[in-house]
């Protein structure tokens, strides 16, 4: 049986997201087949009906539909809204009622309605410090969600790349199927010693084991997308993605500016915005407030009515808040600092990112231009050697392994490329 029959099948059931539409310029590599190929008998079982193939844009939108997380995320972003609305309300008056005597004929009933009046912009100051903090919610939501994206096609992209595994695991099987007959037959015919015959089921058993792990990778791989939005068993039974089509990336300068405008960014120059507005509310609190009051006292021995009218006015001799006012001025120096932070570390993680995707989809390249077809030629040139008695078993394992192997190599490499796009957007929060 020839190797295009048998080797990695790639799924190519729709076309992926528009940041990825750029397909590869190169042509799908040798030994790789299309959707009509048929399917070994032993994975028909894995594959469900195309009426459950989930596309990219149904996982995204599942995620952002029924994610925990992110429903959380928007349920604090509208938390903050609240904490806006009651930064800006007066504080409460209140009424007090005396009597100062237990006798009816001499008692002297007073009622005094008493209003604070908040002095030194203390409204205004809790005002501005809620509105930073709700801005920096929505930041945060927008992060959230720009991670579950990045989770969702990364989750996406290994269920794709494990379910092309189990292909080639079901490949390989066959290819060691045959190699057995082959080696029966040769035994039988007293062209070769039983030891072949040994050496290719033992080979078999190797296949068979790696096809049963495919199957366990694929099986983590769906139930990992799955719990992205919820799912404690997945609710499809295979994806569709087109894995020639690598995803492509920006220069470095157009990341570094998408990275400024990112919305984990903008939240930390938003915190040292907060920490300085904090550190204004607490300043403004020095300055005490003071009760304007007025009422009536009704003096029943004299027969009439007295108006009132008072002002309290504390005298802050001790208490000018100014511990709270040091706390605040350390903590926006805090803010200033992790704001550094976050802008190095993020610049870090992005060129780390970048320089995974350059690396794997290099690797890429050169497994589909070089070992790929390698891989293959030689297989088929030991296979026909090995039928025509001309090279050894040894050989043709050989062959087989470094088939086998450069297909799971290809395999890993993809599955990197489409890794690090992810973490990129995850990065840069689009």
């Amino acid at each position: 049986m020839r190797l295009s029959s048998l080797s990695l099948v790639v799924a190519t059931v729709f076309a992926v997201a528009p940041a990825w539409s750029q397909p590869d310029a190169r042509p799908p590599a040798p030994g790789l087949s299309g959707l009509s190929a048929p399917l070994p008998a032993s994975a028909a079982p894995r594959l469900a009906d195309a009426s459950r193939t989930l596309t990219l844009e149904q996982a995204l939108a599942n995620a952002y539909e029924r994610s925990p997380l992110l429903s959380a995320a928007r349920n604090e972003a509208a938390a903050s809204e609240g904490q806006v609305t009651q930064a800006g309300v007066m504080p409460n008056p209140s009424i007090d009622v005396g009597i100062d005597d237990n006798r009816r004929t001499t008692r002297t009933t007073s009622t005094m309605l008493s209003m604070p009046v908040e002095l030194g912009g203390k409204r205004a100051a809790r005002v501005q410090a809620a509105g930073l903090a709700r801005d920096i919610a929505q930041r945060d939501l927008s992060s959230a969600r720009a991670d579950l994206r990045a989770g969702v096609i990364a989750a996406f992209f290994d269920v794709a790349v494990a379910q092309e595994t189990v292909r080639v695991s079901q490949g390989t099987i066959e290819i060691a199927e045959n190699a057995l007959r082959l080696a029966d037959r040769r035994v039988a015919a007293g062209k070769a010693p039983p030891l072949e015959s040994s050496k290719a089921r033992v080979q078999l058993a190797n296949s068979r084991i790696e096809a049963r792990a495919a199957d366990a990778a694929l099986a983590t791989a769906r139930r990992t997308l799955g719990q992205l939005w919820g799912a404690p068993e997945p609710d499809f039974s295979q994806v569709g993605a087109d894995l020639q089509a690598l995803p492509q990336r920006g220069a470095i300068d157009d990341l570094r500016g998408a990275l400024a405008a990112s919305p984990r960014m903008q939240a930390g120059r938003l915190a040292v915005d907060l920490g300085r507005a904090q550190l204004e509310v607490e300043k403004s609190k020095r300055y005490p407030d003071i009760t304007l009051s007025a009422g009536m006292a009704r003096d029943n021995e004299q027969g009439r009515n007295k108006a009132q009218f008072g002002v309290a006015i504390p005298l802050p001799l001790f208490d000018r808040n100014q511990g709270n006012v040091y706390s605040a001025t350390m903590q926006s120096y805090k803010a200033q600092d992790l704001y550094r932070e976050l802008e190095s570390r993020m610049t870090a993680e992005l060129l780390q990112a970048v320089a995974q995707f350059d690396l794997a989809a290099g690797s890429v390249r050169e497994y589909r231009a070089t070992v790929l077809p390698g891989a293959t030629e030689a297989y088929d040139s030991a296979r026909k050697g090995f039928e025509a008695g001309k090279v050894s078993f040894l050989e043709v394992l050989d062959a087989q392994r470094t088939l086998s192997q450069g297909n799971i190599g290809y395999l890993t490499v993809l599955a990197g490329a489409y890794q690090a796009s992810a973490d990129i957007d995850r990065i840069l929060g689009r």
